[in-house]
């Protein structure tokens, strides 16, 4: 049984919420992050709120997206989906 404190958090929503998504590049990885987060986030709009950045061998590919959070538990289960994709090595 969870207690109540381990249900709250510091965040006041909705809220301006950075999510930055590491993987291996290739052409499907960034079409993926953007369904994920869509996909939880259905107001997300990429334009100012998403920055890619490739690594200097063009390995790796860190996105960072900027949602809107509109409670925790869309939070845990954007974090989730996207931990347990074995195209995405880290969620930060």
């Amino acid at each position: 049984m969870m207690s109540n404190q381990e249900n709250e958090t510091l965040l006041q929503f909705p809220c301006d919420f950075p999510i930055k998504i590491i993987g291996k590049m290739d052409n499907e990885f960034i079409p993926l992050v953007k369904a994920i987060i869509h996909h939880h986030c259905p107001d997300f709009e990429e334009k100012d709120r998403w920055h890619i950045n490739l690594s200097k061998g063009i390995k790796y590919c860190s996105i960072t997206a900027k949602i809107i959070a509109h409670n925790k538990k869309q939070l845990d289960d954007l974090y989730r989906e996207l931990s347990q994709h074995p195209k995405v090595l880290m969620v930060l």
